[in-house]
């Protein structure tokens, strides 16, 4: 299963960002979106920050993720 996370932007230096996921911070790239800031959310998928959500939507997303989890189920619906 291939999955993309909310994450939080943390600091932006060029096109790449520091993001913080679930804890864990790493390096993404801002390449494909455009009006990154520090502190907005972003979709992050093998590396690249591919959309922007707003911070409703990515505390619904780990919402969902957390249920799922608990399930002990893998299926998405």
């Amino acid at each position: 299963m291939c999955l993309a996370i909310p994450a939080k932007v943390l600091s932006i230096e060029g096109d790449n960002a520091m993001i913080e996921l679930g804890g864990t911070q790493r390096e993404a790239s801002l390449m494909l979106l455009e009006g990154v800031s520090v502190g907005d959310w972003v979709i992050v998928h093998a590396g690249f920050a591919i959309e922007k959500l707003s911070e409703e939507d990515a505390a619904q997303t780990f919402a969902l993720l957390k249920e799922i989890m608990e399930s002990g189920s893998d299926e998405v619906h």
